[in-house]
């Protein structure tokens, strides 16, 4: 009997973090059989990131679960729109902006978080000249603003090796939305200081995506590996 080939999962990463964020959920999926792919966010934009997550896109075989952390849920809801090879999606601690949605806006549309006053902003300046601003974490503020539930030798780790956003890309509208029209499952983290669970739960509402609740930080991919690699594993077998 002709047994159907799992989907690749693909995982992309938000600010502060890196592919190594999925390490722990990645050992379970590859554990139960499916291929994985963590992708390098680049954390320049909705429109760049999304046209690089596209290239590794392309180059990944057969049907895709496309799963974002953070900021890089906003960049699966544009990679993955129009795209038949994507059929569902996993938002982890994540935005899921609609077309003209900013991050920054839908962080401020109800209160607490605490981001702002955690961040260490960076001014940089690109080969061509143009200049802009990176936001990394305070490493003496990263642990209680992302890591709360992470033991404090890995938060460390953690620190010293997130990745910095672009300010300009937590501002710039997203252009669509692969959620409108796609499967979606979404792990809510009710203790996150990044995006209040109530901003998550009303994006999930709106989305009518299936929900996860996790009393957990805005790393619940590091956190809780087994249940963020339980809701793909679901994702992933209702979309067969």
């Amino acid at each position: 009997m002709y047994k159907q080939a799992k989907p690749t999962i693909v995982l992309e990463h938000g600010a502060f973090g890196d592919a190594s964020s999925w390490n722990g959920v990645i050992d379970r999926l590859r554990s139960d059989g499916y291929p994985v792919v963590a992708a390098a966010n680049p954390l320049r934009g909705p429109a760049h990131d999304a046209a690089a997550l596209r290239s590794v896109l392309d180059h990944v075989k057969g049907p895709e679960i496309l799963v974002g952390h953070s900021y890089g849920g906003s960049v699966i809801s544009e990679a993955g729109a129009d795209d038949p090879q994507v059929k569902a999606l996993v938002y982890v601690a994540a935005f899921l902006p609609a077309p003209g949605e900013t991050a920054l806006g839908l962080t401020n549309k109800y209160p607490g978080s605490t981001l702002p006053d955690a961040l260490d902003p960076a001014p940089f300046t690109n080969a061509d000249g143009t200049t802009g601003t990176d936001l990394y974490i305070r490493p003496d503020s990263f642990r209680h603003q992302f890591a709360a539930d992470v033991p404090a030798g890995k938060a460390a780790l953690m620190a010293a090796t997130q990745r910095p956003i672009a300010q300009s890309a937590l501002e710039e509208a997203t252009r669509a939305a692969a959620w409108q029209d796609k499967p979606t499952w979404d792990v809510i983290t009710t203790q996150d200081l990044n995006i209040p669970a109530a901003v998550q739960r009303y994006m999930a509402e709106r989305a009518h995506a299936h929900t996860v609740e996790v009393r957990a930080s805005h790393s619940v991919a590091v956190s809780h590996p087994g249940t963020v690699a339980g809701v793909i594993e679901k994702a992933a077998r209702a979309a067969r």
